[in-house]
């Protein structure tokens, strides 16, 4: 729930908005809810300030993600801050 999100976001002290969907429209959107499981596959998508997917990362792997968005970040071309 979009509650327990923002709670989560603030206890990483992300700098980035975490995306909360209960009605399941964004994923669908996206192409990424997956009708027999009942919920998202876990890609990543980098979509720039004018709202373009410069990249998506479709096989996440939750113990080397970070690292992960870091090289497609870098490949991408997106500067460091």
């Amino acid at each position: 729930d979009p509650d327990t999100n923002k709670k989560f976001a603030e206890s990483l002290d992300a700098k980035f908005p975490l995306l909360s969907n209960p009605e399941k429209d964004v994923a669908k959107a996206y192409g990424v809810f997956n009708e027999e499981r009942e919920f998202a596959f876990r890609w990543t998508y980098i979509i720039g300030p004018d709202g373009t997917v410069l990249g998506v990362d479709k096989d996440v792997t939750p113990a080397t993600a970070g690292v992960d968005l870091v090289a497609l970040l870098s490949e991408l071309g997106v500067a460091k801050r």
